[in-house]
């Protein structure tokens, strides 16, 4: 759900600009106050009842006993912030409805997290998804790909918690820095007290309030302007809705290939690795229920996004039929649909409370997880493997690290709103980093071959190629000036979505001329900037794999890889099958795999000597084999 972003003008307005402001009823701050006691209380419901719980797999993984429904509305909350509620509409209204066709994107986009990441990450019983580069690779990898994304996250929960507050304070007059502080104080509380239980519930909670406030938009508005009916009608009209465009051309910014097929790469970076993700899909009760909690995100996604191109097609008929005020004409686009729902709502006390409750909600949802999961990378990846805490110690630093990377984001709040236009910048670094962590995930997932030098050396290559051409169009784009504006009278678009935001290339809508040479390489769409930086990642690892020996005198642990080949060739007639000379899995069960390290104790690996020692039995040991013979074979080719 990525929006380009034009760089010619600041995106977001600055406060005290002189814009005449909506102000909120007594009845809309009360709406608004209940959203954060309820959020608020419901973490601290869940910290209570686990006042006793001692374990840091009950305060980061909720004990591994969530179920399906709770699960799902939170991975749904995770990267639907407040920017993609704001974002998506404005889209809509400025470019059509071309935009819808992300949803095809969210079929494979969630197909394969659930067949592919979650069976691999789940079977391996991991806490942090960088304990998998350790297993697969080494300490060494693991150690950059937990950096990589803690780099990733710092820089942008700040920013997904200034943003909205601050377009937010220009159109209602509504306090910029008291809603930043209590956000910020609010979520830090919840989220290191109750642990990811309270994460997910208050998620879910929080997932149920922008429904209803986005329904109450598009409910209000349409009776307002005639219908859904007429909205379409209207909409049909004045060329808003689009047949397909199957332009090929990779630099058009938004065609269906683009979009469906672009949009995996995306939603895999989000919804295959993330850290955010993974967490949630490991807290579920069983393998199954976080592969159904993945499948129920698939109708909640695409009920999401066709709302908020329902919000933008509303919006665009109500203007037809109500003349825009001057403020609003001259207002960024991540006012526009402020401003429509102040105008729409401003006789309906309760209502625009309820839609700023929701735009919260957003934000409360995204920065809980971002706060959440960079306490447990922190905790697995950085502090346990080095300094061997008791249960009750691991908990207590964990709690600390939640509540201070609170604090830290509020820093980063107050940074982003001293940095203006360079405040674009820090969204696009986000979604410059999540292409390259897909492309180290899938190097060691589907290629055995793959060796920890080539990982190292291919995110390297991943990371400086995402940053030349995402700066590389910045600082082009800034030299342009500002492109024409599209027909609607409007020059800018918001990035839309926490997780899209990371991937924005900041483009302008229009061109005065063809690019050519390294400008031409800087219009590539930004819905293929993860499938290039990770195909880049995936292309250097190899080769420098090759050429260091792949995995030749080092051990590679089979459940490590997910068995391409078997699966491929198990889709073959049985007959076909048995003159195959190689077997597949479930025919070699005689693999050892008592000799590969395996879960994390203490945050370091455990090998075949301390389970002989211990004399532990392995918990589902039936789930954990994984086609050995394929893997050996695919090593040998």
């Amino acid at each position: 759900m990525n929006v380009p972003v034009s760089t010619s003008a600041p995106i977001f307005p600055t406060s005290g600009s002189g814009i005449p402001t909506s102000t909120f009823s007594a009845v809309d701050y009360v709406v608004f106050a209940l959203l954060l006691a309820l959020s608020l209380a419901i973490g601290l419901y869940h910290a209570w009842r686990g006042w006793g719980q001692r374990t840091i797999g009950q305060l980061l993984m909720a004990d591994r006993q969530m179920s399906c429904f709770p699960v799902a509305l939170s991975l749904l909350a995770t990267f639907q912030s407040a920017v993609a509620i704001l974002g998506v509409p404005s889209e809509i209204y400025r470019f059509g409805i071309q935009y819808w066709f992300l949803g095809c994107s969210y079929f494979l986009g969630l197909l394969i997290p659930a067949h592919i990441f979650i069976p691999v990450f789940y079977r391996l019983h991991l806490t942090s998804a960088y304990e998998y580069l350790e297993l697969r690779f080494n300490k060494a990898v693991r150690l950059c790909g937990t950096v990589t994304f803690i780099f990733q996250m710092v820089i942008y929960m700040g920013v997904v918690l200034y943003a909205p507050s601050l377009a937010l304070n220009a159109v209602t007059g509504l306090d910029l820095w008291l809603s930043v502080l209590t956000l910020g104080i609010v979520c830090a509380i919840y989220t290191a007290l109750g642990g990811l239980k309270a994460v997910i519930w208050t998620d879910a909670f929080q997932t149920l309030v922008m429904f209803l406030g986005q329904l109450a938009v598009i409910i209000v508005g349409s009776a307002k302007v005639g219908g859904l009916g007429r909205v379409w009608e209207v909409a049909s009209q004045h060329g808003l809705i689009t047949g397909i465009e199957l332009d090929p051309d990779p630099f058009v910014r938004h065609t269906f290939w683009t979009l469906a097929f672009g949009g995996v790469f995306m939603m895999l970076s989000l919804y295959g690795v993330n850290q955010a993700q993974v967490q949630r899909y490991l807290s579920s009760r069983t393998e199954k229920a976080a592969v159904l909690s993945c499948y129920a995100v698939f109708p909640c996604q695409q009920v999401v996004l066709c709302m908020g191109c329902l919000i933008g097609l509303v919006m665009y008929v109500y203007y037809q039929d109500y003349p825009k005020s001057v403020q609003q004409i001259n207002a960024a686009p991540d006012q526009f649909v402020l401003y429509f729902v102040m105008d729409l709502l401003k006789g309906l006390p309760g209502l625009p409370g309820l839609f700023v409750a929701c735009l919260f909600s957003g934000s409360l949802s995204t920065i809980s997880s971002a706060f959440n999961s960079l306490a447990t990378v922190t905790m697995e990846d950085l502090i346990r493997p080095w300094f061997p805490f008791s249960e009750v110690q691991a908990t207590r630093v964990s709690k600390i690290l939640a509540f201070g990377y609170g604090l830290l984001c509020l820093g980063m709040a107050y940074i982003s709103s001293q940095m203006g236009p360079v405040l674009q910048a820090a969204f696009s670094i986000f979604g410059m980093i999540g292409g390259p962590l897909l492309g180290l995930f899938c190097l060691g997932m589907f290629f055995p071959c793959a060796n920890p030098i080539g990982a190292i050396v291919g995110l390297f290559a991943g990371l400086i190629m995402a940053f030349w051409i995402g700066i590389g169009s910045i600082v082009t784009n800034m030299g342009s000036g500002m492109a024409p504006s599209p027909p609607n009278g409007s020059s800018l678009s918001l990035p839309s979505n926490l997780t899209i935001i990371p991937t924005t290339t900041l483009l302008p809508t229009t061109t005065i001329s063809k690019p050519v040479g390294l400008q031409r390489l800087y219009s590539l769409s930004y819905m293929w900037y993860s499938a290039h930086n990770s195909t880049t990642v995936i292309v250097v690892g190899l080769i420098v794999s090759l050429f260091t020996g792949g995995m030749r005198g080092r051990t590679l642990n089979p459940r490590t890889i997910y068995p391409v080949l078997p699966k491929l060739l198990s889709l073959l007639p049985l007959s076909c099958q048995k003159r195959l000379p190689c077997k597949s899995s479930s025919q070699d069960p005689s693999m050892d795999t008592a000799a590969f390290p395996e879960k994390m104790n203490n945050g370091m690996l455990w090998n075949s000597r301390d389970k002989e020692a211990l004399a532990v039995p392995e918990k589902d040991s039936t789930n954990l084999a994984s086609a050995p013979t394929f893997i050996l074979h695919e090593t040998s080719l």
